[in-house]
């Protein structure tokens, strides 16, 4: 049976006066365990899409469960607190802190959920190490190249243990050879953490890592 499942989910805009719809009737179905790429052409709303699976946006309509959970009977603080427990988000640019250091970006969702000090710094840099930046652990994110910065904004998405990796052109920014390792370590991070996840790309090297890759076009998915 799957663990995420997304069902006639339709999401609108207005954009100067003009309403603009977005999804139109998506459905999907994600098993445990299973990493799922999404492609389309820019937006056509892979964005969006993975906006709402994270509870960081509402849908018009439609049904989106992630395990037992329905994600549009939670109310807000109910979202929130399901959000950081159980989703991790990457992002095309990383979103780093400029005055805070590796560890300290990488830490901060633990420090925002009040996780002791200790035991936030001890899960922040096992992570940096395990993606590679054992020696840019006191590093602010200018001392650091693009691909340093999204390994940072990789172990931050997983500090918090979360069961569902959403990625967005997490290497959309970055040249082939360090998007090709990127690429890699996402695919290694999601195994060894059991995650389940989306990921919406432009890059067919990205997609390839993928167990499934989907198309989003006209409001709907359908296999690529």
């Amino acid at each position: 049976m799957a663990w995420l499942t997304v069902s006639d989910l339709h999401k609108s805009y207005t954009v100067a006066g003009t309403r603009l719809a977005v999804l139109r009737g998506l459905s999907l179905s994600v098993e445990a365990g299973e990493m799922v790429a999404v492609v389309g052409a820019s937006g056509v709303g892979k964005s969006t899409l993975l906006h709402l699976l994270g509870g960081l946006d509402h849908a018009d309509t439609g049904e989106i469960r992630i395990g037992e959970v329905a994600l549009p009977r939670l109310r807000d603080h109910e979202m929130v607190a399901f959000r950081n427990r159980h989703v991790g988000f990457v992002f095309q640019f990383h979103h780093l802190l400029p005055e805070f250091d590796a560890v300290e970006n990488a830490e901060m969702p633990l420090r925002i959920a009040r996780l002791p000090l200790p035991e936030a710094r001890g899960r922040a840099t096992e992570l940096l190490e395990r993606v590679g930046l054992a020696d840019r652990l006191a590093h602010r994110p200018a001392m650091m190249s693009g691909g340093e910065q999204q390994r940072v904004a990789i172990a931050r998405a997983l500090v918090t243990r979360p069961s569902l990796l959403l990625a967005d052109e997490p290497t959309g920014d970055l040249d082939e050879q360090t998007a090709d390792a990127l690429h890699l370590l996402i695919r290694q991070m999601h195994a060894e953490h059991g995650l389940t996840s989306v990921i919406a790309t432009h890059n067919p090297r990205l997609a390839g890592v993928c167990d499934r890759v989907l198309r989003l076009a006209d409001g709907v998915l359908a296999p690529a």
